[in-house]
């Protein structure tokens, strides 16, 4: 690699940090829920239309508001009624009423690092809010100056079909792409292994597959990548909130998600994570306000002079490096309270209450002339399933039973949450007969 590619920016505007530097510094040379009605009363007259679900994990179903068998919370998670009760007092705030005084969007944001930092073991300075998972993994591309010609990355067919987009854009521009396929659906850590050279810039990897489920291990993948000098990046929208995960142990270097899915946030806030030290490789390649921790001014007569009129230092961590501007302080009151309720259940209880429906599945469905694309061993909140022509031969009847799930020309997939129980997956499995 040329000189310009191995250094790295550590500082506000582009110090340069060199890969072998930073290796030695981090020690790696080895709303679908309900309605609601605003007024005078504001928070308090939030109503639901929809039917309560029987059953789920400790009782939990009792929080939604769910009117159909909805095993598709991959695609789009249903919120919970105080997570509407938690955007309505957002509302209420925006509406300057008498409930104005309960809504805090700063408490909401401290909130959401926190919890969210403790549900995936990372400190608040490693944080940041993105509007969306693909901007965090565009914010990593552009900070590592991967734009074409002279870089070089490393991914599988199982990344989200937005990510592979941007790196098959690039592969026009002179981008050397390695794209590692799949084996018996799975992706196979030693075909990884036999891609991932010390010449690659990036390895970018989805956690849990979109469309099938398959799971990485990322330690693994991470300590192949590091061996070589290579950071890596990793989509969690598929598992963030429904598998554990710890980004220390594992190693990674960046991550993203978005958070309407199971984090039961919504849409338009997401949150990107950069490890301390890897911090270190990343050109601030965006500005904006959020960027600074204090503005100082010197327009007012009583201001000290000054020739540059805003002026302040930059907030600590990452936040300070990525961050704009405005993000989506309604999606954030939603996820302050879904964190909590999933910081309370416990992402690794959530884990272990669907293994049953997912066993049941994998044994039900492939005596009626299904082809499981999930690997058996899968512990992920995702299952598809194929059979030729499968939404022509059964589309109606799922519609008919009200049994929500993806259902593609030859394939479903399936995303039972902690909502579920058994007696939704009966009737799916009788819907698909």
């Amino acid at each position: 690699m040329d000189s310009q590619k191995e250094n790295r920016v550590n500082s506000e505007l582009g110090a340069p940090l060199a890969r072998r530097e930073w290796l030695a510094k981090a020690g790696l040379l080895s709303l679908a829920a309900g309605t609601f009605k605003f007024g005078a009363r504001g928070a308090s007259e939030v109503k639901g239309t929809g039917s309560k679900p029987s059953g789920g994990l400790a009782g939990l179903a009792s929080e939604f508001e769910v009117a159909s068998t909805y095993l598709n919370s991959a695609s789009i998670h249903p919120i919970t009624t105080k997570a509407a009760q938690a955007i309505a007092t957002y509302q209420d705030g925006r509406l300057m009423n008498e409930g104005a005084s309960k809504s805090s969007t700063r408490a909401d944001r401290q909130k959401v690092f926190s919890l969210f930092g403790k549900m995936v073991n990372a400190e608040p300075e490693e944080l940041s809010f993105v509007p969306s998972t693909l901007v965090g993994e565009n914010t990593v591309c552009d900070g590592l100056g991967i734009t074409g010609a002279g870089s070089r990355v490393v991914t599988d067919e199982y990344h989200f079909m937005g990510g592979m987009y941007r790196y098959m854009e690039l592969e026009k521009r002179g981008l050397d792409l390695e794209v590692v396929k799949a084996k018996d659906n799975r992706i196979r850590i030693e075909d990884l292994d036999k891609a991932i050279t010390p010449e690659t810039d990036l390895v970018a990897i989805t956690l849990v597959s979109n469309v099938a489920g398959f799971q990485h291990d990322l330690k693994a993948v991470c300590e192949i990548a590091h061996s070589r000098g290579v950071p890596v990046y990793a989509d969690l929208i598929q598992a963030a909130g429904v598998t554990p995960i710890d980004l220390k142990e594992s190693g990674v270097d960046f991550a993203a998600c978005s958070t309407y899915k199971w984090l039961m946030g919504d849409f338009g806030i997401g949150l990107m994570y950069a490890k301390r030290e890897s911090q270190e490789l990343l050109t601030r390649t965006r500005f904006g306000y959020w960027q600074r921790a204090k503005w100082e001014t010197n327009y007012s007569p009583f201001d000290e002079p000054n020739n540059i009129v805003p002026d302040s230092p930059f907030r600590p961590g990452l936040s300070g490096l990525m961050g704009v501007g405005t993000i989506a302080s309604a999606g954030v009151a939603a996820l302050s309270y879904s964190l909590e309720l999933l910081d309370r259940v416990g992402v690794a209880e959530i884990e272990k209450w669907r293994q049953p429906l997912l066993r049941r599945l994998h044994e039900a469905l492939p005596s009626q002339g299904y082809l499981a694309m999930t690997p058996e061993d899968s512990k992920s909140s995702i299952l598809s399933f194929a059979r030729k022509d499968l939404a022509e031969t059964n589309g109606a009847k799922l519609e008919a039973m009200g049994v929500k799930v993806s259902m593609h020309t030859h394939h479903v997939r399936i995303s039972p949450s902690f909502f579920n129980d058994m007696d939704d997956i009966e009737r799916l499995i009788e819907a698909l007969a």
